[in-house]
């Protein structure tokens, strides 16, 4: 057997003992991670780069070229918050690495921070003068100010500094094509292009060729960069574009259907007819091309997030679900497809899960706008608008451009009649998208519902110059001249809104308001019915179904709702009218055959569990209307319309009162201001006996239906009179009852009313 002899195993043993050494010396450690990360994102391999780099400080908290490595990785990864703190951090190591102060007024200007990112600007005006990135970085600050001719000139000095680079060319001519230097933007363009700069400035000069209806110019560019490079998917997306941009839909259809035979197995070749027919709003070919790409593909996680958001679309929950879950197997952590299981949960009705789902999506992720205003789309299924509110409020800070966000505020506060917040979400909606109609629409209607005509037609005129080919504009004229009883030149307005939209339902809706106004129902009717020839969609028939009930045409709105819902079985609205329709008929049993149909078809929707026990209630099979109300709780817990019917159905029926009392609580905690839940507490505490909390109750009851002008109710005066006669109160509770009834002489309880106030 060979040793290792006594001087050879000396050697070893010292050459271990050195490598050990080297293996625990921090410095030698923090290097090694520091490569490796620069190998990483050389590679463009950003999470690894960012385990490794995070070592590297986590040996050396103050190795600030590793912090400012993790800071760059993070910016190309576009996680902000990260990259904000990772270059702060650096600045504070190294506060002369200008390359990180050109880099954190970027990010602040990019977040609107404006003042923040001017002393970075200023700091490097002093000191970095002849460093072109640095008048590139103050130029982005001067365009964020509006100073359209500063920055022109600070990007003509980058140029200056370096002439040979092409990315500030194509720099130069963007922001000359903003401050409407055309014939500049197209020479730089050119120049951009002749020094081959990055970010295909082929294709960016053939955005400005369009823009100037120059379509040829434009095309023979896309052409050439497809040339130089035949795999280039944004050329031929671009390509796709221009044909559309020139009305040619076939041809862009056929282009890519040609692309994706071409490369059956390039992921953004196969994906672009898909994603062509949803920006054409073709949703239901988008659907069918996407679920073929999903059987050809099933394991490609983009084509699988978009076809759960069309099947969202679609309102096909239980498909849309059974794909999410399948994505959140293999990714459990999955941000979009968390926001989507949100979404799914809150279309199949269960929006005290969804609440739930979105709280943890936007608490991991705090800087999502898009969980913080699904998260408040579930918060007002439950009616908490005021946390509602608040998240969509934060999507609209982190995300200004979130028009959903903006749109869902303003709603709030139209139906507040906070017209305030209503310009300030319409003037976020103006500034995010100033060529959209929408926010100058909103503005206008917030200005009417002011009284305020003259600038609400301004607004509403703006509307319309921005998008003459979009109906919104003429819809909120149409409005504007309803609101003064202009009825005639408001029918000229809603007309023209559907020309352009035949399946505007605000717009066919005030028509037909406008003609119900002028007392020709006939002519309401008519034009429901002219339209429903163009397009005969279910919420035409709807609204049929409710100009005719208007008229009392019981039997003819009965057949256009049955209509509507054959049209679709989800219409909700139109199974909730016609169920009172075929009540109000004297068709009792009909209705109530209705309405079990509608839970049905729709068994996430608490109303109309709620609609099908009025139902039975008024058939006076009460055993049923309980059920309904609790069918209801079980759907949307705590429901404050069915904590409050079942309450009063238990008073009247004998039931538990311990429990009745708990719901009517609960009903009057959620809807404080409801002259009816509190009725229904008070007739609770008096169940009771606690006769003084019942008095103090049944007059709120009778100030809060004064308050909302509602009728007088008999019952609310019956109920105190009852409970003024408990505590001793003669002349209190014969006044109440005479007041019964003088407001209803045959109400129910009518006989022992008059024997009591004969006694």
């Amino acid at each position: 057997m060979r040793h290792f002899s006594w001087f050879g195993l000396t050697l070893l043993v010292a050459s271990l003992a050195g490598f050990t050494a080297c293996s625990r010396d921090p410095n030698v450690r923090k290097e090694k991670y520091y490569e490796s990360g620069e190998r990483y994102f050389a590679k463009g391999k950003f999470r690894e780069a960012i385990i490794q780099f995070r070592n590297a400080t986590e040996v050396d908290a103050n190795f600030a070229a590793a912090h400012y490595e993790l800071a760059k990785s993070y910016l190309e990864l576009r996680e902000w918050r990260q990259a904000y703190a990772e270059l702060s951090r650096t600045l504070e190591l190294d506060p002369d690495n200008f390359k990180a102060h050109i880099d954190i007024a970027n990010l602040l200007i990019a977040n609107g921070q404006l003042d923040g990112a001017r002393e970075h600007t200023d700091l490097l005006r002093d000191k970095q003068a002849s460093n072109p990135d640095a008048h590139v970085a103050i130029a982005h600050l001067c365009e964020a100010e509006h100073k359209l001719d500063l920055a022109v000139t600070e990007l003509e000095k980058a140029i200056s500094l370096a002439p040979q680079r092409g990315d500030l060319y194509l720099d130069l001519a963007v922001l000359e094509t903003k401050a409407k230097l055309p014939d500049a933007a197209e020479l730089d363009f050119k120049k951009a292009v002749d020094l081959k700069a990055s970010g295909n400035p082929r294709i960016v000069l053939a955005a400005f060729y369009e823009s100037r209806g120059r379509y040829s110019n434009a095309e023979q560019e896309v052409q050439a960069a497809i040339s130089a490079n035949p795999k280039d998917m944004e050329a031929r997306a671009a390509l796709a574009k221009l044909y559309l941009a020139q009305g040619k839909r076939a041809e862009a259809e056929d282009f890519l259907k040609q692309l994706k035979r071409e490369m059956p197995q390039n992921p953004m070749a196969y994906r672009m007819l898909g994603d062509f027919y949803v920006a054409v709003n073709n949703i239901d070919a988008a659907l069918s091309e996407y679920a073929s790409l999903y059987r050809d593909h099933p394991r490609d996680l983009e084509v699988e997030k978009n076809y759960v958001q069309l099947l969202i679309v679609k309102s096909r929950w239980d498909e849309a679900n059974k794909i999410n879950e399948e994505i959140l197997k293999y990714r459990p952590q999955d941000e979009n497809a968390l926001l989507y299981r949100g979404e799914i949960e809150l279309g199949l009705g269960k929006a005290n899960d969804a609440v739930q789902t979105l709280q943890d999506v936007a608490s991991d992720n705090p800087d999502n706008a898009v969980a913080h205003y699904q998260l408040g789309r579930a918060l007002s299924e439950i009616s908490d608008w005021d946390r509602a509110q608040q998240e969509w409020q934060e999507a609209a800070r982190l995300q200004p451009t979130l028009i959903d966000a903006q749109r869902s505020l303003a709603n709030v506060a139209l139906e507040r009649g906070d017209f305030a917040q209503l310009n300030s979400a319409a003037t976020s909606m103006i500034a995010a998208a100033p060529a959209s109609p929408e926010g100058y629409a909103l503005r206008a209607l917030g200005l009417m519902n002011q009284k305020e005509f003259t600038i609400a037609a301004q607004a509403a005129r703006k509307a319309i110059e921005v998008a003459p080919q979009s109906a919104v504009g003429y819809l909120e004229m149409g409005n504007l001249r309803a609101f003064e009883h202009k009825w005639n030149e408001a029918e000229k307005w809603y007309k023209q809104s559907l020309s352009r939209d035949p399946n505007s339902l605000e717009a066919l809706r005030g028509l037909a308001t406008s003609y119900l106004a002028e007392r020709h129902p006939e002519k309401a009717v008519a034009a429901v019915q002219e339209q429903i020839a163009i397009s005969p969609n279910t919420a035409f028939y709807t609204l049929l179904g409710g100009v005719l009930v208007d008229n009392k045409n019981y039997h003819e709105a009965r057949t256009a709702l049955t209509k509507a819902v054959e049209l679709d079985k989800h219409n909700t609205e139109a199974y909730a009218k016609l169920c009172q329709v075929e009540a109000a008929a004297g068709a009792l049993d009909d209705a109530i055959s209705t309405g079990k149909r509608a839970v049905s078809d729709n068994p996430k929707v608490a109303d109309l569990f709620i609609l099908l026990g009025t139902l039975y209630e008024r058939k006076a099979d009460f055993e049923q209307a309980k059920g309904a109300y609790q069918n209801a709780l079980e759907v949307r817990h705590n429901d404050p319309k069915a904590s409050n019917n079942l309450a009063y159905l238990l008073l009247e029926t004998h039931g538990n009162a311990d429990e009745a009392l708990q719901l009517a609580q609960a009903a009057r905690r959620a809807m404080p201001k409801s002259s009816i839940v509190a009725d229904t507490l008070g007739w609770a505490f008096y169940q009771k006996g606690v006769y003084q909390s019942a008095i103090d109750l049944f007059h709120d009851a009778i100030n809060l239906a004064h308050k909302n002008k509602e009728p007088e109710n008999a019952t609310y005066h019956y109920h105190l009179g009852m409970a003024y006669a408990k505590v001793a109160q003669p002349t209190l509770a014969k006044q109440e009852l005479d007041t019964v009834l003088k407001i209803d002489p045959k109400y129910s309880q009518a006989d022992g009313i008059r024997k009591q106030l004969a006694d």
